[in-house]
């Protein structure tokens, strides 16, 4: 498998041919240090070489060549080589290109003397190559140093180094117009694919993939003549959760919004005072104790471990995890999860690398020798409650008496005055400015129960629990769901409630509040009036009032796919809804789309959401994706798959996986696309709209869009915003292949036959050196976008040591 960065003749944006242009250099040129306007350059300028200073500067100044786009946006220069003013790179009689020194000893040189070379050229592509009579003997492209760019493949054996890391790649790459995908010879379309977040916009566009110094892999975009770059896509969101990204034995964490490195505890020092990425080491090493290790205890804390590291794994409470490693000589540190599985991880490498944040489940333990020592700031924090404390005892001394005094009296005012309409108008207003401040409202559950009147009036069943009328003080109606299978902590269920009301889209249902009382887990929602999308499709002929003109269907379809693609790519964190059907889908009073149940996936237990199947409450025969059945990750492409089968029974008004003579006892889906194929369109157009004016464009790109969503490979489906961009009419639509292998496939209820090389395809992996020995692990990519999170095994990997 390879990396490559492919070129689409359609949106090349420095020349329209598949052969790019080359300007000769002969034997016996060179590139002086001292002369930085000097350089070689590709036929239209856009690609020139030519030295600059290192920055920041060192004294006496250095200085390196490099190959770089138009506006100075470097792409490529010799490994780890830089020179003084006096240096210069020469292309020598004899093929070899070197860089000198102004000593003239040689720096770096490219190993092909005696290879006949007849002359070097920079094409428009920006590779630099030697020649000789039968062809290509040396080139830039074939020798990348951090940096990929469109029409470049890194093939098995290169390596991208930056830094301490480097980066071998199985797989492959990015496109020019802002595409990364994984692709494996025995699939016909990329396994895995990325978007950077300008997407195939605009001309005259450099996008590039760089392994930066930080570990991280990213793709940027740069104008021409612009001298600058924009990050429009990384590989792990999280900068902490790089490997090794603090070093050894370093705890990464946030200050406002940037990482930063620090140690454990005072039982560490930094190695390098100057530099906290280099890590730490114990101040007394475990064998040097006087006494017995003990155990340094983090909270909100974890260890990453990734493969082919070994770890010991295993279900235990807080206490018997850190006791099973203070007791476990080769342990030396240990990571227990609060979020409902139970695990507990044991670190038996010598290389810790530490992530430390509020929103982690859980907490960890780093052996060492007693006493342990709080960091500082710790101990600053305790000071201060302290003082805060004394202050609180003297003012509650003061006051107490004026407290309890106002506290009867308002109860007795309470008392008289709470059957008085005035009143009852009064909390209605405090009730509406509460809901109206935008965040979530904490309800009790006595609350709920009495809005809902015992939670008699039930609106519906979902796959997360019931859905019950209720009407709240302010005489709002809502919708209030009881959730179930709910077990996480209160803390995180807080977290993840105020996640999903900070959406805010108009096709999405908005969150008014909760309760989390006990055992209680509620969720409070703006009523809909018209109920669900599934009660109109499909309406029997009795319920004929509630038929859907095509007007408001594709309004409703179009509604969804901007809802979706709002959770997919404009939030901060990418939310998969993993439950997309016509239930969850509701109309307001004008019949617009609000998509709900959004976020609530991630509510329910971690091991039950990642093994679901079929007959599962939290996923729904007939839009679950293929990758469900097989088992393997579930990313936004997932959400994809469903949409295209509501967006196909939107236009017919039937269910998807619905057989009858009509269709050939034949799944809908499949008679649909072979009708197609013919031609029929109308025959697919649901019956109910026979006598209605329609727009058949309208119909037949909802349709293409539909099959081109329910492809099999998650990558051969579009984003949801090229799905929006699709059904307005703004983006070309080609044919889709044909996707009766998919849906026949899900009919039977059988796993798919995934290539071994495809299914082997995971994240990024990071390794970093033990003293003795090196490992690598594999990252927890980009959110559930990010390329194969959670697959079995690497394809890739990111090397980091300390001598590359």
């Amino acid at each position: 498998m390879i990396l490559r960065c492919s070129l689409v003749l359609c949106t090349l944006f420095y020349i329209t041919t598949s052969i790019y242009g080359a300007t000769n250099i002969p034997l016996g040129s060179f590139l002086s240090a001292s002369n930085p306007n000097q350089s070689w350059s590709s036929p239209n300028d856009t690609f020139s070489l030519s030295f600059a200073q290192v920055v920041p500067s060192t004294s006496p100044p250095s200085f390196l060549p490099s190959i770089a786009f138009f506006g100075g946006v470097p792409i490529w220069s010799p490994p780890a080589a830089t020179v003084d003013s006096g240096g210069s790179l020469r292309l020598d009689i004899d093929g070899l290109l070197r860089l000198v020194n102004g000593s003239g000893s040689t720096v770096w040189d490219s190993a092909t003397d005696g290879l006949g070379v007849a002359s070097a050229s920079i094409d428009d592509s920006g590779n630099l190559v030697l020649s000789n009579s039968t062809g290509t003997v040396w080139s830039s492209f074939q020798n990348p140093t951090d940096t990929i760019v469109p029409s470049q493949n890194l093939t098995v054996g290169q390596i991208l180094r930056s830094g301490v890391y480097s980066f071998r790649l199985l797989s492959n790459g990015v496109q020019p117009t802002g595409i990364l995908a994984v692709y494996d010879s025995s699939v016909p379309s990329g396994a895995i694919v990325a978007y950077s977040s300008d997407y195939g916009e605009g001309s005259d566009i450099l996008r590039f993939l760089r392994l930066d110094s930080d570990g991280n892999l990213r793709i940027y975009s740069s104008a021409r003549g612009s001298g600058s770059i924009t990050e429009r896509w990384a590989a792990i969101a999280e900068q902490c959760e790089v490997f090794g990204y603090c070093g050894n034995m370093g705890i990464c964490s946030y200050n406002t919004t940037n990482p930063v490195c620090g140690c454990p505890s005072e039982n560490f020092e930094l190695i390098d005072k100057n530099d906290s990425k280099k890590g730490c080491k114990r101040k007394m090493e475990l064998e040097d104790c006087p006494g017995n290790a003990t155990m340094l205890e983090l909270n909100n804390a974890k260890f990453l471990t990734y493969e082919p590291e070994l770890s010991q794994v295993f279900s235990s409470g807080i206490s018997a995890c850190r006791l099973n490693c203070l007791v476990t000589v080769a342990c030396v540190a240990s990571t227990s999860l609060s979020d409902g599985t139970g695990f507990c991880y044991l670190k038996t490498s010598n290389f810790i690398s530490g992530y430390q944040s509020l929103v982690l489940p859980g907490t960890s333990y780093v052996k060492v020798c007693g006493p342990v020592v709080p960091n500082p700031s710790l101990d600053m924090q305790i000071v201060k409650k302290v003082w805060r404390l004394r202050g609180w005892i003297i003012a509650v001394a003061v006051l107490s008496t004026l407290i309890v005094l106002a506290a009867l009296e308002g109860g007795l005012w309470w008392w008289c005055c709470k059957n008085s309409p005035r009143f009852g108008a009064l909390s209605a207003q405090y009730a509406l400015l509460e809901y109206a401040s935008g965040a979530p409202v904490q309800f009790s559950y006595n609350e709920l129960q009495r809005s809902t009147k015992g939670f008699k009036q039930k609106l519906g069943t979902g796959g997360f629990g019931a859905v019950y009328r209720g009407i709240l003080a302010n005489k709002t109606v809502a919708a209030v769901k009881q959730l179930e299978g709910i077990e996480q902590g209160e803390k995180q269920f807080r977290m993840e409630v105020a996640t999903i009301s900070s959406t805010h889209h108009l096709n999405l249902v908005r969150l008014i509040g909760f309760c989390s009382e006990g055992r209680h887990r509620l969720l409070v929602y703006e009523f809909m009036k018209n109920g669900s999308l599934d009660n109109f499709l499909f309406a029997t002929e009795e319920q004929s009032g509630k038929l859907l003109n095509w007007e408001n269907r594709f309004n409703i379809a179009l509604g969804t796919a901007k809802g979706i693609t709002y959770l997919h790519e404009e939030c901060r964190d990418c939310i998969i809804h993993c439950d997309i059907k016509p239930e969850n889908i509701l109309l307001d009073d004008n019949y617009n789309a609000k998509v709900s149940d959004f976020g609530l996936a991630k509510l329910i237990n971690p091991k039950e959401h990642r093994y679901r199947t079929l007959t599962s409450v939290r996923g729904t025969r007939g839009y679950l994706a293929p990758e469900w059945l097989a088992n393997l990750p579930i990313t936004s492409k997932s959400d994809v798959y469903s949409y295209g089968m509501v967006l196909l029974e939107i236009v017919c008004g039937r269910r998807n996986f619905e057989v009858s003579e009509e269709t050939n006892w034949k799944k809908f889906s499949i008679w649909a696309y072979k009708e197609s194929e013919k031609g029929n369109v109308r025959e697919i157009v649901d019956k109910r709209l026979a006598d209605q004016n329609v727009d058949m464009e309208q119909v037949m790109r909802a349709i293409q869009v539909s099959f081109w969503c329910i492809q099999e490979q998650p990558s051969r489906r579009p984003m949801m915003g090229r799905v929006v961009q699709m059904l307005e009419g703004n983006l070309e639509i080609d044919k889709p292949p044909v996707p009766e292998a998919i849906n026949e496939r899900s009919a039977s209820g059988t796993s798919l036959n995934v290539s071994s090389n495809v299914s082997a395809v995971s994240n990024f992996a990071a390794s970093a050196p033990a003293p003795s020995s090196s490992s690598s692990f594999q990252t927890s990519g980009v959110s559930p976008l990010a390329l194969g999170r959670n697959m079995e095994r690497a394809s890739s990997s990111l090397i980091r040591s300390d001598q590359n």
